[in-house]
């Protein structure tokens, strides 16, 4: 049974309910190693009104203070990015077999003074490796070119030198199918009418195809017809030119099932695919779908 640890996020949000309510199902799966000290788990179970079970393995995550439901923090922000630290450090050390995330909070993370936009982007330079964010469930995938940047920076950064690179990483990270990369501009440009930026799309899928000897992408893809089911039965794996582009269909689609899965590093990473859910923090009602996927996501790796 692999050894997943499990990074307990911003703890004035939904993760460490989540890790409690789906122990005895995750506990079926893996062997979960939560990366939290005791003071701070007695402190989140009495808020919740529930016990700790007599197996909640903990891996010591130093640090204290008060747990606020629903509160951007710096001290929480800190402590979610050295309980993920803490989940790197012991898959390193080949303690764990993977890493499985809880949500953090971008802006407690800022408050905290740490310079990364999120789990992703601080993997990237950890590991000086280019890590590709795909998200999505057993029915559909979607990678993201670019992440956590601004809508006016996307169209300035995709150029073929560096979609080129992407498309190879991607490709050898999935299986051997087929994949949609969607246009950027509306109707993917219309050869160059609405913009020149899908043509660098375009070449990038050309040159990446005769490198690979089949034609694995197939695009660009117009954007508002990639996620019709018509389309949709013909792909499981898309890419997404930026953020929104590809996550609001598919958090239409399937919010409560998909997870975060992180390609293309030396550990296995994945995550919710949610957020922090300040609004029903330790009121009982977060979802667990979601987890229970990403540890059997990290599993199947």
């Amino acid at each position: 049974m692999k050894i997943l640890a499990i990074s307990v996020g911003d703890l004035n949000g939904v993760g460490i309910e989540i890790a409690l309510k789906s122990h005895e199902a995750v506990k079926k799966l893996c062997s979960p190693l939560y990366c939290i000290n005791r003071e701070l788990l007695v402190q989140a179970a009495k808020l919740l009104n529930t016990s700790i079970p007599d197996d909640f393995t903990l891996q010591e995550v130093t640090g204290s203070f008060t747990i606020e439901a629903g509160v951007v923090a710096a001290d929480s922000g800190r402590y979610s990015y050295d309980s993920f630290m803490a989940g790197i450090k012991l898959c390193e050390e080949k303690k764990a077999d993977g890493v499985v995330t809880m949500p953090i909070h971008k802006e407690a993370w800022m408050l905290a003074g740490l310079e990364y936009k999120g789990h992703t982007d601080l993997l990237r330079q950890h590991f000086n490796a280019e890590a590709i964010m795909m998200l999505g469930c057993e029915k559909m995938y979607v990678a993201l070119v670019t992440e956590h940047i601004p809508l006016r920076e996307v169209t300035k950064v995709i150029k073929y030198k560096m979609l080129k690179p992407f498309l190879r990483d991607f490709s050898n990270a999935i299986p051997k199918e087929p994949v949609a990369v969607l246009g950027i501009n509306p109707h993917a440009g219309d050869n160059g009418v609405l913009g020149n930026e899908d043509m660098r799309i375009k070449k990038a899928i050309k040159s990446m195809n005769k490198e690979l000897g089949w034609e694995q992408f197939v695009g660009p893809i117009v954007p508002d017809v990639a996620f019709t089911p018509h389309f949709r039965k013909n792909f499981r794996y898309f890419v997404a030119m930026y953020h929104d582009q590809g996550l609001a269909p598919l958090k239409a689609l399937y919010f409560d099932e998909s997870v975060n899965i992180s390609l293309n590093l030396p550990i296995v990473r994945t995550s919710v695919d949610h957020g922090t859910a300040f609004d029903i923090a330790y009121k009982g009602e977060a979802k667990t779908l979601s987890y229970i996927n990403a540890i059997k996501s990290a599993i199947s790796f």
